[in-house]
This record gives C-alpha cells, structure tokens and sequence, in this order.
C-alpha cells in the first residue's frame, strides 16, 4: 500500500514551519509536532534549511527565480546546440 506523495508549495511550507515553531515554543516535542502537520522529519529539516524564516511572498519570489533560471539554462542549451550544428554545415561537413 503506497502513500501518495504530497506536494507543498512555497506558502504552505512557510506556512508549516511557522506553525511548527510555533508548537515547539509551546512546548511541544519535535515527533508531536511532525505527526500534527503530517510531514517526515527529513522534509521538515530540508525545508528549515531551505527557507529558513523567509516570509511567504520570498519564499513564493524565490521558487519563481529558481524556475526562471532552469528555464534560461534550457534555452541556452539549445541555442548552444543550433550554434554548433551551423557552425558543423558552415564548414561543409555534411
């Protein structure tokens, strides 16, 4: 039996480890507090080293960016790719 894997976004993880500190600060333990927002202790310290304490719109702006990024590094592939098959024909190699 397999658990769907979920996903979170940028608001709603900042949103969890908002409210994970909050239940630490009242006492609560660590285990208590990964049962009651339903993730695994490896999500939670990813995502505390990831966004740390960034406020939702940064942690939306920086998912955009790194989106942005992936998508300039594809287009410059391809125009790598393009470059090198004219400057292949240019030379009469085919």
């Amino acid at each position: 039996m397999n658990k769907r894997r979920k996903r979170y976004n940028p608001e709603q993880i900042v949103r969890k480890l908002r409210d994970a500190d909050a239940m630490l600060n009242a006492g609560k333990d660590l285990a208590a507090v990964l049962q009651a927002l339903e993730v695994s202790e490896s999500s939670y310290l990813r995502w505390r080293n990831k966004s740390g304490r960034m406020k939702s719109e940064e942690a939306k702006r920086l998912k955009q960016l790194e989106d942005e990024t992936k998508r300039l590094k594809e287009l410059v592939a391809d125009l790598s790719l393009v470059k090198k098959m004219l400057k292949y024909i240019s030379e009469g190699n085919w």
